[in-house]
């Protein structure tokens, strides 16, 4: 949906606010000069904590006197004996924090290693962010990117996305390992046009590393994912695109991801949800016997609507093989044709078959809906390489192009050709 693969950069860039909660509240007791007031305002305004603008002279004064003030309670501490070791066990990390001897908020340079992703989602704010590389231990604390990019980049922004880092990085390194477009990680999908289920998942488990039974599992119950209930299977409700995932997508996410998009191309062609089921059977008929050959989709769609208009079976070749589970071929033999049990046998069976037999491209569907307008009851194609394909309206016209077929394959045959096999 929309579709992670057409995601508008111009809407999913988010500016770390301003106002994130990670500056201490400043008392209100004291007046403050008009000079400084109007620092603080404008400080505020561009998104930076009021503490980083001040002066470092300011800074290492106070710093050294609450430095002079510790060391004098340490002092009074070693003084008290016992009673002073159990109040510094008690306070002593804030006491060596504050001297500066405390554990460290970043890592230090040099010390990066190892591998780990971070996913950046629309909406997340730097705070967000700095908790998620915290958490892959790409930086030692939240606190301290936050710090950096307050100080450093209180404009910054950032794409969605997810980034393939190093681990034990600077906060320095690690903004600009995330702003580094060769970091992303893509999984990016593409289904062609004409696959079926099958072939589909299985190439969706390939470049997402999820196991395909997920992805089977998840297909079986394809009406929760938005497939309407008269449908066979989920065959036919995928659309053919391509798309780019998250690695913490799952199987049923990316699946609802390509049935959504079918409904988006269907709302787009003024499909109802009660049509949808004869729209898509007759689409991925016209996909599958059609082939690359997109000039022939709405002749061969005007052919199929022809044939039910006159009570005569489709004779679709290609479905009759997709009820056999032979998927690679429009090849049938005089027994598969005679099954009537093969439910998508358009032979032995009227009408159309009880699904699709393929996943149908936009024009599958523009098509289906739009025929051209002609006489035509029959097609055949006449060489398999080019997929050029004769149209005619009468049994003694077919039967001479199928000959013209058989030609072809004889002399393709010859030259060691696979296609009529």
């Amino acid at each position: 949906m929309n579709t992670n693969s057409q995601f508008d950069p111009a809407k999913d860039r988010h500016p770390l606010p301003g106002h994130e909660p990670v500056a201490v509240e400043r008392g209100t007791g004291k007046k403050r000069s008009a000079r400084r007031a109007a620092k603080h305002s404008a400080a505020q305004g561009a998104g930076v904590d009021p503490r980083v603008q001040e002066s470092g002279q300011r800074k290492q004064q106070r710093k050294r006197r609450t430095r002079a003030i510790i060391i004098a309670v340490l002092a009074v501490l070693l003084a008290l004996g016992g009673a002073g070791a159990v109040l510094f066990s008690s306070y002593g990390s804030i006491i060596a924090e504050r001297l500066g001897f405390g554990e460290p908020k970043n890592y230090a340079p040099g010390e990066q290693t190892g591998e780990a992703t971070v996913t950046v989602r629309s909406g997340d704010t730097g705070t967000v962010i700095a908790a998620a590389l915290e958490a892959a231990n790409i930086v030692k604390t939240a606190d301290g990117f936050v710090e950096y990019l307050l100080q450093e980049q209180p404009d910054a922004t950032f794409n969605i996305g997810t980034y393939k880092m190093q681990q034990k990085m600077t906060p320095e390194a690690a903004f600009e390992a995330i702003q580094n477009p060769e970091n992303k990680v893509d999984l990016r999908v593409t289904i062609p046009e004409g696959f079926v289920v099958k072939t589909a998942l299985d190439r969706l488990a390939t470049a997402t590393s999820i196991p395909l039974s997920e992805f089977e599992e998840a297909a079986k119950d394809y009406v929760a994912l938005g497939v309407p209930a008269d449908f066979p299977s989920i065959e036919g409700f995928l659309f053919p695109a391509t798309y780019e995932f998250q690695p913490d997508d799952d199987a049923r996410t990316i699946l609802k991801t390509l049935v959504d998009r079918m409904w988006q191309a269907l709302s787009e062609h003024g499909v109802p949800a009660e049509d949808a089921l004869e729209v898509l059977t007759k689409a991925s008929l016209v996909q599958r016997e059609a082939g690359p050959n997109l000039d022939d989709f709405p002749k061969i769609a005007r052919v199929f609507q022809n044939r039910l208009d006159q009570g005569m079976n489709l004779q679709s070749d290609a479905s009759v093989a997709y009820g056999t589970g032979n998927l690679h071929t429009v090849w049938t033999t005089d027994k598969e044709r005679a099954d009537a049990g093969n439910k998508y046998n358009t032979y032995a069976n009227p009408g159309l078959p009880i699904g699709p037999i393929g996943l149908p491209s936009d024009a599958a569907i523009a098509a289906a809906l739009n025929p051209t307008p002609g006489p035509w009851l029959y097609f055949m194609p006449i060489n398999l390489e080019t997929g050029e394909t004769r149209f005619s309206n009468t049994i003694v016209e077919h039967e001479e192009n199928v000959k013209l077929l058989g030609q072809w394959c004889t002399a393709h045959r010859a030259e060691g050709g696979k296609l009529c096999d």
